[in-house]
């Protein structure tokens, strides 16, 4: 580890510490990843030519009468536009590309792709090496593409797919960074809310690009919904090289005070010349390590759905149009934003109190963001075209899942700090997956049949993966730090709560 640099204050002075500059702009940087990645949602709203589309449908009906999603499709209810629409906004939302709903799909996975493959390399190196410059690469590759993406689009969907892919391995790279961020710089007492100050990053960048891409389509086209964003995401490039290091240590801009502050609480006084291997087989054997990974995973088939698939739902069974999607598809996230600081913030009041264990905080955020979701996906099977309605249940379901923010999704931290970048790689690169399967899976049961009765069986298989999350982690989940994460030669130790220091305070052997 480098010598300790002299600490010449924070930046801010003492309104905003050193660890909290860390925490907003790693929070606007997991914005800017976010908010990259979910554009293609609302731009593709404005790039396809949906008159095109459903001739196509139309024809391959005609040829496909067996089919079985064409089976009842009279018996379903269809909902008309709500208000009157204009034949210049229907005009208007006609792009210049004829992709097929399983082509939409691809292209709307694909990003899971790069991100699949790029999360446990990318994590080693942010362990090993610097967490700072890997969130660098993360954003810096994602804005590179986001710029290049209107001229690759035009000349080939493939070109898209090129592009959406390496954004995908870039973005692979951010949650095992700002987890090894977290673990150098969080102390114990406040881990709960800096974690939630920087992860709900991800709520204000999907709040934000839908807006701006919803404005943007209207306004100057579809291209320029790449060229805006990208463009302004470089601003937070310089801020961060600048800013930001990679533990307390390294930092000029801090207080000698905060600096004693964060190092005595998590024990990194002393300099560890080399990181611990990781003890793979102890961690696949960890159940509280599998209880997050399941939670992770089918925790994420909802989410993707409600960031992914929601203005598709909202276009194709509810028939908002591009306007009013991108406004109301961004709406539940901004409350979002605020649910979930205020309950990091209540479960770490709560938990320096000694009113709760870590255990029971992590199980009552991750109770709330499965079991209010699954409930408001169960009234949308059946509330049929009342569509303003429809969209207060969703908003109420999307608020919810904010506390996965300060519940499994922080857990990592909890159960093995030395480790927590690869762990959070791991259980992402499998809750990648439904990235990958829910545009597919979309696509599939609503190929011909953009009905109520298509989105009923999505939303039902939705429900059963959250019921499944909620059964896992209130059961097997834990909030204890395991022994494997003091790695070496030691004796196994018992299980700690979170206010134990995150490292030895005597160096461990590689």
């Amino acid at each position: 580890m480098a010598e300790e640099v002299p600490a010449k204050g924070s930046i801010l002075g003492k309104l905003v510490p050193a660890r909290y500059v860390l925490a907003i702009l790693g929070s606007i940087g997991m914005a800017i990843v976010y908010g990259l990645k979910v554009n293609l949602s609302v731009a593709m709203v404005a790039m396809l030519n949906h008159t095109a589309i459903h001739m196509m449908q139309e024809k391959a009906t005609t040829h496909m009468i067996s089919n079985v999603s064409t089976i009842a499709q009279d018996a379903v209810e269809e909902c008309h536009p709500p208000g009157e629409v204009s034949n210049v906004t229907v005009k208007v939302e006609n792009g210049p590309f004829s992709w097929s709903e399983p082509l939409q799909g691809t292209l709307l996975s694909c990003y899971f792709w790069g991100y699949l493959v790029s999360q446990i390399p990318l994590a080693h190196v942010a362990e090993n090496f610097s967490a700072k410059w890997v969130m660098l690469f993360s954003v810096a590759i994602n804005v590179i593409c986001t710029l290049l993406t209107p001229v690759f689009t035009s000349a080939h969907y493939g070109g898209l797919i090129v592009m959406r892919v390496l954004e995908g391995i870039g973005g692979g790279a951010s949650f095992p960074a700002m987890h090894v961020m977290i673990a150098s710089w969080a102390p114990p007492s406040e881990r709960m809310v800096m974690s939630t100050i920087i992860y709900v990053g991800t709520s204000a960048g999907t709040a934000l690009s839908i807006l701006m891409s919803g404005v943007l389509s209207a306004s100057l086209g579809w291209e320029s919904i790449f060229y805006v964003m990208g463009a302004l995401s470089c601003i937070w490039m310089a801020l961060w090289i600048i800013l930001i290091q990679d533990n307390p240590n390294k930092q000029r801009f801090i207080s000698p005070e905060e600096r004693h502050m964060i190092t005595s609480s998590l024990g990194t006084e002393t300099k560890v010349e080399h990181h611990p291997k990781v003890p793979w087989g102890k961690v696949f054997t960890s159940v509280p390590f599998w209880a997050i990974l399941i939670a992770h995973t089918c925790n994420n088939f909802g989410w993707y759905m409600f960031l992914i698939e929601i203005p598709f739902y909202m276009k194709q069974v509810l028939k908002f149009n591009v306007a009013s999607n991108a406004a109301l598809s961004a709406l539940p996230y901004f409350p979002m934003i605020i649910f979930s600081i205020f309950l990091g913030k209540m479960l770490d009041t709560l938990q320096s109190k000694g009113k709760i264990s870590t255990t029971a905080a992590r199980k009552t955020a991750t109770s709330i963001c499965t079991i209010i979701p699954g409930i408001c996906l169960l009234i949308l099977c059946f509330i049929g075209c009342r569509h303003y309605e429809a969209v207060s249940i969703m908003s109420v379901g999307i608020v919810a899942m904010g506390a996965m923010f300060s519940g499994f999704l922080s857990n990592h931290i909890d159960i093995a700090p030395n480790f927590a970048g690869t762990l959070v790689a791991l259980t992402n690169t499998a809750a990648t997956l439904p990235g990958i399967i829910v545009p597919l899976f979309v696509g599939f049961v609503t190929h011909g049949n953009q009905n109520i009765g298509a989105w009923r069986i999505i939303f039902g298989v939705t429900i059963v993966l959250f019921t499944l999350e909620f059964l896992v982690f209130v059961i097997f989940g834990s909030g204890a730090e395991q022994s494997w994460n003091r790695s070496g030669d030691q004796q196994e130790i018992e299980a700690k709560d979170e206010k134990t220091p995150l490292k030895d305070n005597v160096p461990m052997k590689p």
